[in-house]
């Protein structure tokens, strides 16, 4: 709960710092230019990016194939085409890091080897406390009278 309020106060103060010091080395009108840009951009890559992403997903459906792959790729364009529609230098540059096949193969890899070691702690958490279970077939069920006072 910390990280998301300090990541909400210091992400815009980074932007604007960003921007201020950007506005300084070429110029306010370029500045702007290039922050409105990314907006045409950042639907351009929803709609071709993400419509690629959901045709993979889509096929690898019909192949009965896992389609956890494309389903991640396309969560991935997804959030790097919303980060280029937000004002801004640093999350434009981490939108084309999303967009970008290679960087986000990486960080695919790194999600899905992350998400694969937590349900393997959670599978080994469940396993450690046994539930009861009736393994000599003793249990009988008890009369109704007898479970009313």
């Amino acid at each position: 709960m910390l990280v998301a309020l300090i990541l909400l106060v210091c992400w815009p103060v980074a932007e604007l710092l960003v921007a201020i010091k950007v506005g300084d080395a070429i110029g306010v009108l370029p500045t702007l230019a290039l922050l409105i840009a990314s907006w045409p951009a950042g639907t351009w890559a929803l709609r071709s990016r993400g419509a690629a992403a959901w045709r993979r997903f889509g096929a690898a459906a019909a192949e009965n194939k896992p389609p956890g792959r494309e389903a991640v790729d396309g969560t991935l364009v997804l959030i790097g085409g919303g980060l280029l529609l937000v004002p801004g230098f640093i999350s434009d540059a981490a939108g084309v890091m999303l967009l970008l096949p290679p960087t986000r193969a990486l960080l695919r890899r790194a999600l899905i080897r992350n998400f694969r070691s937590r349900l393997v702690l959670r599978a080994v958490r469940v396993t450690r406390r046994p539930q009861p279970y009736d393994f000599d077939s003793t249990a009988h069920d008890v009369e109704q009278r007898r479970l009313r006072p």
